[in-house]
């Protein structure tokens, strides 16, 4: 029997109040959630930052978060600590909008996360901004787009990984990404060998389905980096986070703790040893906000 969801809140608030003790100033994370795109359970921008922000605004966590709808910054944004990028990519991509302010931003330390498709740019747009804000970026003719399902057995000794046990779950996983030289200043975050079939199905598209040197790396059992954490030498931080294609996944604790203890962690906040808390969502608000209606059961 599941309790009422103010019990369950309620039930949260000790850990939450004792976390929220240690962190005297509160972090603001705002949210840039993209235009509709795919249809019905995918890449559904705003329901997903809107789920985001209300798990971190319920968390009792020193940390206040507000979602900014189809790109448009007003003029009275403030600086934030955080701003959290889920939107298309490529051409249509958020930050190509509103460079010079993320620019201006990250200058100042303000962190810098991207979800699924905002962590692909134009290689000769802002391919280079990119290394600077994330570590990394999806590069077309280089990087891989296929589904499949990824199981992360082992977890890296890392902030954002706190509370967080193994899982398993199909997404859009992108790898082989391309990052910094060296991984200057780029942690792993989630890593798994893909099945070859991931890439011999996909053979035919050069620009997005496989390619030589990524072809090399699976065959030779090298894992590939799916969610990475970067230092920048200035010392704000970013965070690249490939899944998020299927809305559903977000109802996932793990998937969803990992990354709700990354954007707070960008944000330089104190996260708790079993990580940032939340309430699985329920079907009912899992539907919320989404772009596109569910289609009618045939």
């Amino acid at each position: 029997m599941k309790l009422p969801r103010i019990l369950l809140l309620l039930a949260l608030a000790p850990m939450a109040v004792s976390c929220a003790n240690q962190t005297t100033t509160q972090k603001e994370v705002l949210f840039l959630a993209g235009k509709k795109s795919h249809g019905y359970g995918a890449h559904e921008h705003r329901a997903g930052s809107h789920l985001l922000a209300r798990c971190l605004n319920e968390s009792g966590l020193a940390v206040n978060a507000r979602v900014i709808e189809e790109g448009a910054l007003p003029d009275d944004t403030e600086k934030p600590d955080a701003v959290v990028m889920y939107c298309d990519g490529l051409k249509k991509h958020i930050a190509k909008e509103h460079q010079e302010a993320i620019q201006a931003w990250a200058d100042k330390g303000v962190g810098v996360s991207c979800l699924h498709f905002a962590v692909e740019v134009e290689k000769q747009d802002l391919g280079p901004t990119f290394i600077d804000w994330l570590g990394g970026y999806f590069e077309m003719g280089w990087s891989v787009n296929p589904h499949w399902d990824a199981t992360f057995n082992e977890l890296p000794d890392h902030p954002i990984t706190s509370g967080v046990q193994p899982f398993t779950i199909r997404d859009e996983w992108y790898y082989h990404m391309r990052f910094r030289p060296e991984m200057e200043g780029v942690t792993p975050i989630l890593s798994a060998l893909p099945p070859l079939e991931t890439l011999t199905s996909r053979a035919k598209d050069p620009r997005r389905g496989s390619n030589p040197t990524v072809m090399a790396a699976v065959q030779a059992g090298e894992k590939q980096h799916v969610a990475w954490a970067y230092e920048r030498p200035d010392g704000g931080r970013g965070f690249g986070f490939t899944g998020g294609h299927f809305h559903k996944n977000w109802q996932q604790d793990d998937f969803r703790k990992l990354v709700l203890n990354a954007i707070l962690w960008t944000a330089h906040g104190e996260i708790p040893a079993e990580g940032v808390p939340s309430i699985t969502p329920t079907d009912a608000e899992m539907e919320l906000n989404q772009d596109y209606p569910k289609p009618a059961k045939k």
